[in-house]
């Protein structure tokens, strides 16, 4: 395919003609794909095991203390992602995501060797940290390669990789777990993602020309006065402007249902008599199932809209829940389609959210946006732990899944209130490049 006089005088650092497209870019989409199957991969070690270590190994007793994890985790996170948006014009992606993974090294064999409650609170710190920055330039490189037009595909390749990884290492967490032990086998197998996302991140080239190009080729300039730094964007993005005010709170109560039943369903089905293989099977297939989902969920949020997705998708979240409670009897059917239905339901709205932020967002601002929206987002995993541990130990187990259910439905009306459709024409794009 011969360039468009546009690419063909836009050059990066070693001199390449510079394109946005999938097509055109998808050995570094390719590989930004694997690295995010390593980025998940490492917070997958965490999804069957460590709830019970505190638990059953260390002892405690309250189930907030146990959730305190989860909630340093999500703050640490929430705080990198925001901050994330602001280093992007500081730092270049690349060197970003390099320094998340130097900081996430720590991380599996603090898990696996920890002497006490206090170093495993410490590492999530860590892996907060990690995430925040890893995930981050991963999603942003992405759209950045892409250009507009199929900024929900990128999304959902992105966060499919990323969550199938979280599954499939939850899996194999509760399989480790039933023959050696919670640990330190479980949890040394995040040193191989540690080595390979830190190799693969040296390799991958920065996307900053690609950021370049289409501020050039944006048909739409950024208003003379506008404020295009982190304080205007998170004022703008919380609560200004109503569809990202919409995105943001169901990104929040979205990674909330993920906090809680990060620490929840462990503890709720081996309650019921599960064992680990049976909870790690359960825990495995939401993030399994939320990861694939997103396939063809982000291609079906380029072609019908991000808003159905979003809504309804919240809606089977809130159904999901309810299975959990009507089935409990029968408590591994009841993990099984109440973990399908979070699963499905996450896929629907994950990429379908992130699309609509850069649909609303302005490239000059787009990464501050995505870093507010990331940090509303991933509060929610604290927001998740710290709800679930005080109703937990006040009202019980069941409780908070009830509350989780009516606090889904109700961001999905809230969604579908405040977000509308605002998607650039691919043809006016195309044109103008």
């Amino acid at each position: 395919m011969n360039p468009t006089p546009a690419a063909a005088t836009a050059t990066g650092a070693v001199g390449r003609p510079v394109r946005l497209g999938l097509r055109e870019n998808w050995p570094q989409f390719t590989l930004l794909v694997v690295v995010n199957v390593c980025v998940g991969g490492l917070v997958g070690l965490e999804r069957t095991t460590v709830p019970l270590i505190g638990s059953e190994s260390f002892g405690l007793t309250s189930d907030l203390a146990v959730f305190s994890f989860i909630i340093a985790f999500g703050l640490a996170k929430a705080l990198t992602n925001l901050a994330a948006g602001a280093l992007t014009s500081r730092f270049r992606r690349k060197q970003l995501l390099v320094a998340g993974w130097l900081l996430g090294v720590p991380v599996p064999f603090a898990l696996a060797w920890a002497p006490s409650w206090g170093w495993i609170v410490a590492a999530n710190v860590l892996l907060g940290l990690n995430q925040g920055l890893t995930w981050s330039m991963t999603v942003n490189m992405k759209i950045d390669l892409v250009g507009p037009s199929r900024r929900g595909l990128a999304t959902g390749l992105n966060e499919a990789a990323g969550y199938t990884a979280v599954g499939v290492t939850a899996l194999l967490t509760g399989y480790l777990a039933t023959h050696y032990g919670l640990r330190p086998v479980p949890e040394l197998i995040g040193a191989v993602f540690v080595a390979a996302g830190l190799a693969l991140a040296l390799v991958v080239r920065d996307t900053a020309a690609h950021v370049a190009l289409e501020l050039a080729r944006h048909g739409v300039p950024v208003p003379t006065g506008e404020d295009t730094g982190l304080k205007a964007t998170f004022t703008r993005t919380s609560w200004r402007d109503r569809s990202l005010r919409g995105a943001s709170q169901a990104g929040l109560i979205n990674n909330l249902n993920d906090g809680l039943t990060w620490g929840v369903f462990p503890l709720l089905f081996t309650d019921h008599g599960l064992g680990l293989a049976a909870v790690g099977l359960i825990k495995g297939l939401y993030p399994i199932l939320w990861g694939l989902g997103q396939i063809p969920t982000g291609h079906l949020a380029d072609r019908i809209g991000r808003k159905p997705l979003i809504v309804h998708g919240m809606l089977v979240q809130a159904a999901g829940f309810a299975l959990a409670l009507v089935l409990l009897d029968r408590p591994l059917l009841a993990g099984i389609l109440s973990a399908v239905a979070l699963g499905l339901g996450t896929a629907m709205v994950y990429p379908a959210l992130i699309a609509s932020i850069s649909d609303h967002a302005h490239p000059a601002w787009r990464a501050n946006a995505l870093g507010t929206y990331r940090f509303w987002r991933d509060i929610g995993y604290a927001a998740g732990a710290l709800l679930a541990g005080i109703l937990a130990d006040a009202l019980g187990l069941n409780a908070t899944v009830l509350a989780a259910a009516v606090l889904t439905a109700a961001s999905g009306l809230l969604a579908a209130r405040w977000i509308t459709e605002h998607r650039p024409d691919a043809r006016k794009v195309d044109k103008s490049m």
